[in-house]
């Protein structure tokens, strides 16, 4: 039989401890450590999964505005940009009506609206433009789109803000004289 160093049986203290388990004290530690890391991923999700809907909707519209860059430059046509609280839509200039037509049938420039609970701000000159809610105001016009990006790879310069109530956080969409598109994040540490 072995024997410990202090010539005790192991086997009878193997057999103790085995038989013992977990006493309510540690279940109770073990559900309450559980129950916080479940209430933080829990509340991680809400605030992060905030920010990161907002960003991907900037990044979005950033890539959206070099994309008509380049097709402006390649192809040699006016793009236009028609924007809303809600979303904002994609035209073409037709020199032969003179007139902005509507981008039918693609489907990365086809009109883009938001989740509801997203709006934008649109600021142009240093001035904000007050902008219909949706696309459902603007029927029976001829619109005009507020930002153009011409086949000379100029741009209208403007700034997008794009975000979820005015007093938290938002990322910025700017777009300066010479093309230059660059996206930020401004006050999501204020909230």
């Amino acid at each position: 039989m072995p024997t410990s160093a202090t010539r005790i049986s192991t086997k009878s203290n193997i057999a103790r401890t085995a038989q013992r388990g977990f006493s309510l004290l540690e279940l109770l530690v073990v559900v309450a450590i559980s129950g916080i890391l479940v209430g933080a991923v829990v509340l991680s999700r809400f605030v992060v999964g905030y920010d990161r809907q907002i960003e991907q909707e900037a990044q979005r519209l950033r890539s959206i505005v070099t994309l008509l860059q380049e097709e402006a430059l390649m192809q040699t046509r006016d793009y236009g940009l028609l924007f809303t609280e809600s979303g904002y839509r994609f035209y073409i200039y037709d020199y032969t009506q003179l007139a902005w037509l509507q981008i039918g049938n693609d489907p990365i420039l086809a009109e883009h609206t938001f989740a509801p609970q997203l709006t934008l701000e649109l600021v142009l000159d240093g001035r904000e433009v007050d902008l219909e809610r949706d696309f459902d105001g603007l029927e029976g016009e001829d619109p005009q789109p507020q930002v153009m990006v011409l086949a000379s790879g100029e741009v209208t310069p403007f700034e997008a803000s794009i975000y979820r109530d005015r007093t938290g956080g938002h990322y910025d969409v700017a777009a300066e004289l010479d093309g230059t598109v660059t996206l930020s994040r401004a006050d999501f540490d204020a909230r």
